[in-house]
């Protein structure tokens, strides 16, 4: 059984991760967050700890982002966006077990000290911006991070608040990039 409790959207997508692994989980509610649901994950917070695992959209983002800020210490957890989608819909109860499970091996920390490991260089000489098929390659390297798909200013921002270290950030460029194109040089 996970320690933490998966703070999670709807009751469809509790639904997902009780199939995907042994866990507590709690609904926001969507981003109405209702007082009682605060009150609960708060209690689970301070109890066990908190893994946020919301839908990979702009949505899931915004709580997200609201629940990082009530809840400095909570970890993180995200289901690349292809691995969440079916029947024209996106959100965690479309996501398979395997996908499920992968996003919580790879749970992360929201550091709020700002690292400097990573600048816009970075992102440019990668190909992460600029390029045709930068999406693409943020999607596939954000997957592989355990980070999530964002815009370039955004994966930038989590390359330095989740604790990504060079060395991670390198190999993973390396096997999945080349994975995904292996005719071009990203090494500038």
């Amino acid at each position: 059984m996970i320690k933490e409790v998966i703070v999670v959207e709807g009751k469809n997508d509790i639904h997902a991760v009780k199939r995907a692994v042994d866990a507590d989980c709690i609904s926001t509610g969507g981003f109405g967050l209702s007082a009682h649901s605060l009150e609960k994950i708060e209690h689970a917070y301070k109890k066990r700890g908190i893994i946020i695992l919301t839908d990979p959209d702009s949505a899931g983002e915004r709580i997200r982002k609201f629940l990082s800020q009530r809840f400095p210490e909570a970890k993180h957890a995200f289901v690349p966006k292809e691995d969440a989608m079916a029947k024209n819909d996106i959100g965690i109860e479309q996501a398979s077990g395997e996908a499920i499970r992968a996003a919580l091996s790879k749970v992360r920390y929201l550091e709020w000290q700002l690292s400097e490991e990573f600048v816009w260089a970075d992102i440019m000489n990668w190909g992460l911006s600029g390029a045709k098929d930068a999406s693409a390659r943020r999607a596939i390297l954000g997957a592989k991070l355990g980070i999530g798909y964002a815009n370039a200013k955004t994966f930038l921002q989590r390359l330095n608040h989740y604790g990504v270290t060079r060395n991670e950030f390198e190999q993973a460029v390396e096997l999945n990039l080349e994975a995904y194109d292996e005719t071009a040089d990203y090494s500038k």
